[in-house]
């Protein structure tokens, strides 16, 4: 008999530092398939014997996926997620991928207080998180849309600050900045699409499960 795609769990994993992270995670719970690679050619990767798909995509990508229902489930960073915006549920927080969100400045620019940076340009990939985060400071800022080396952004003139991920801050030192601002920290988080979480719950949440027991145990570190 044909299998639907219906009767499928579609995963989607992000490309990236995450990957393996999350790929491990799942097969300590019995979802794995086979030539599991971010490298492979393949776009979608199935399992048929358990019924499991997984679509290996662009970071940035995941959420989108996951919203419009293309996945039923997804693994993506707390930091893509709230910039993103999309609408999904967020039933668990993996513990991996852990980071910070921060402002850093110019070492020999540092000012004495945040305010005096207000009505400054800040270079960053999180505009949404950061336009946030200064309103509720009660400041205007211009922000840069950057994707990639955003510490440049000072050290060229293109702005006066960065909003930026930070794991160990040795690109920081590197480029002579200092962070000033911890704006929030960051890790793995599971996505879910809020359709499939009603019409496939019982194989969710038994997922769910599994995981959180897994993480609880120690053993998904």
């Amino acid at each position: 008999m044909e299998q639907r795609i219906d009767d499928y769990l579609t995963i989607a994993l992000p490309k990236g530092k995450l990957f393996s992270l999350s790929t491990d995670l799942f097969e300590k719970v019995g979802i794995t398939a086979e030539h599991m690679s971010e490298k492979s050619r393949k776009l979608i990767i199935s399992n048929d014997a358990i019924k499991v798909r997984f679509i290996i995509a662009k970071t940035s990508d995941v959420p989108t996926y996951v919203e419009y229902g293309a996945a039923d489930i997804g693994i993506i960073g707390k930091d893509v997620l709230l910039e993103a915006g999309q609408d999904v549920y967020e039933l668990l927080d993996l513990g991996f991928g852990k980071c910070r969100l921060m402002m850093a400045v110019p070492r020999k620019e540092k000012r004495s207080c945040l305010t005096d940076y207000a009505h400054t340009r800040v270079a960053t990939k999180y505009p949404h998180i950061a336009e946030k985060f200064f309103a509720q400071q009660g400041m205007q800022m211009e922000y840069i849309k950057l994707n990639g080396s955003i510490e440049l952004g000072p050290i060229v003139g293109l702005s006066e600050s960065i909003v930026d991920i930070v794991e160990t801050g040795t690109t920081l030192v590197e480029n002579d900045l200092e962070e000033i601002v911890h704006i929030m920290d960051v890790s793995a988080r599971l996505i879910v699409n809020r359709v499939s979480f009603k019409l496939k719950f019982e194989r969710i949440y038994g997922i769910v499960n599994d995981l959180k027991r897994i993480l609880e145990s120690g053993e998904g570190r």
